[in-house]
């Protein structure tokens, strides 16, 4: 874990607590299946390592499936509730929905977070319930994009700082990016 650390210094792993940051926070949301599905919140982090932004990670590499997915398992409650924390403390929340997978857990914090005006999708082909996440999508007017690489730029766009467009003697007009923040 520490090696990873210093390869993505942006990015923080469950259950580390988070620091105080002045950049904005994006939790990596989307599919794990207990390590099944690639690790795409590393490709992500590369592509974002000298950006200023912090990435909530919620991929456990020191995840135990001897766990028993109950309140009163100290590990699992620790888990879940870092991840509903940093749900809740996100500017931004990207599902990254893999193909062939199912990702039950993603498809429950889809659910939670539709409406709330902070989350972001890629949802490919070949995703069992793409139908349903796009219909989601189109009705609460959540965005789409289709590949990683789109999700890194929309990233970009999010996090960069607004653009002067104007300056007078006495004030400065600036232009939002074109992402809602």
């Amino acid at each position: 874990m520490d090696n990873l650390q210093e390869l993505y210094p942006n990015m923080v792993y469950a259950p580390q607590p988070i620091t105080t940051t002045p950049y904005k926070k994006v939790f990596l949301a989307g599919s794990i299946e207990k390590g099944a599905a690639p690790d795409w919140q590393q490709r992500i982090a590369l592509a974002l390592q000298s950006e200023n932004v912090l990435l909530l990670n919620p991929r456990r590499f020191t995840w135990d499936d001897s766990w028993r997915m109950a309140v009163d398992d100290p590990q699992f409650n620790e888990q879940v509730t870092w991840e509903l924390e940093q749900l809740e403390s996100a500017d931004l929340v990207i599902m990254n929905l893999i193909a062939g997978t199912q990702s039950p857990i993603s498809l429950l914090e889809f659910g939670l977070y539709a409406k709330s005006g902070k989350m972001l999708v890629c949802c490919p082909e070949g995703f069992w319930r793409k139908g349903n996440i796009d219909m989601v999508c189109l009705h609460y007017k959540i965005p789409q994009v289709a590949t990683e690489e789109d999700l890194v730029t929309y990233i970009r766009e999010f996090i960069a700082p607004p653009t002067v467009l104007e300056c007078a003697e006495d004030s400065v007009l600036l232009q939002e990016n074109s992402v809602a923040a």
